[in-house]
């Protein structure tokens, strides 16, 4: 077979991409007898001159995807782990750099948190997995500008009071009685995008960012006294933008956890949000809020399909 051209088709290769998903890798450092962990899920995601592999199986431009997994791990090795985004932008650059036919390269990251377990023994080795949220960061490289796009996801919350419903369009259908004291939960998906996108720009302290941006979202969603959860959610990005000056674009995918009223009146009990109640947790169907806020003068490059990032 010759190895030289498209064939002779009406048809054409659209966009395309390759790597390794879901590379495990923790990283462990020690300071005598005191450990650290980085836990990380690693997905590379490769793509530029890649036709002639697609359209006669020529694998002259492909760095196989195995090679891709043994650079993480070397890399972890070498350069340690002193935050999910600039790890993946240690391996962003090597990707497009060291490999002509590749003019992009993304890396998405899932980061496990570990909490110490406090104990009267010798060193500072022992952990538990934190269960409250995943943190998450995508960076893409086409070899002079960076995206860089963090968040979080399964971030439960909960505001027992201080949240309402009413006044809303009711039709022939409408069931939903209105409600003046209700629980209001939700299990956060966000994500950020930083203004910083090239090498002469200052990066972002990382870490510090990702802290204090989950400070603030928690804070507005506390401190906002909520007529509906798109009303919460609006706070939570706007108060993100107003306090972290390296964030210009927020979406949020907020799920609304329902919780119920129990009826009790057949036990010939009175179930009162304001003597104190007990409620239903429902898990589906659910109503999903989902919206974008953005720094004045930027443009939304968040997918509004979170999972298609």
């Amino acid at each position: 077979m010759t190895v030289n051209s498209r064939p002779a088709r009406p048809v054409m290769l659209g966009q395309n991409q390759y790597g390794k998903a879901e590379n495990r890798v923790v990283r462990i450092t020690r300071d005598g007898d005191t450990h650290h962990i980085k836990d990380l899920n690693v997905s590379v995601s490769l793509s530029g001159d890649m036709d002639e592999v697609h359209y006669s199986g020529s694998n002259a431009h492909v760095l196989p995807t195995d090679t891709t997994k043994n650079t993480v791990y070397a890399f972890a090795k070498e350069h340690g782990i002193e935050s999910a985004e600039q790890f993946g932008i240690h391996l962003a650059r090597h990707f497009v750099a060291s490999q002509e036919p590749i003019h992009r390269a993304r890396i998405r990251i899932e980061e496990y948190a570990w909490d110490r377990i406090e104990h009267a023994g010798r060193g500072a080795h022992s952990f538990v997995r934190r269960g409250q949220e995943t943190r998450l960061t995508q960076i893409t490289h086409d070899g002079s500008s960076w995206e860089v796009v963090s968040g979080l996801k399964d971030l439960t919350v909960m505001n027992s009071t201080d949240s309402e419903f009413w006044g809303y369009v009711k039709d022939k259908y409408t069931t939903l009685p209105e409600a003046y004291d209700r629980l209001l939960a939700t299990s956060v998906t966000g994500r950020w995008r930083f203004g910083w996108s090239d090498d002469a720009q200052e990066m972002p302290d990382w870490n510090s960012s990702y802290e204090e941006t989950k400070k603030h979202l928690l804070r507005a969603f506390a401190e906002t006294y909520s007529l509906s959860l798109q009303q919460t959610l609006y706070q939570m990005g706007a108060r993100i933008i107003e306090h972290r000056d390296e964030i210009d674009e927020v979406r949020f995918s907020l799920p609304n956890k329902h919780h119920f009223l129990v009826d009790l009146e057949p036990f010939g009990l009175k179930n009162d949000p304001a003597e104190g109640a007990v409620y239903f947790a429902a898990d589906r169907p659910y109503g999903l809020i989902e919206a974008t806020v953005l720094r004045d003068g930027c443009d939304a490059r968040i997918p509004v399909d979170l999972t298609n990032l």
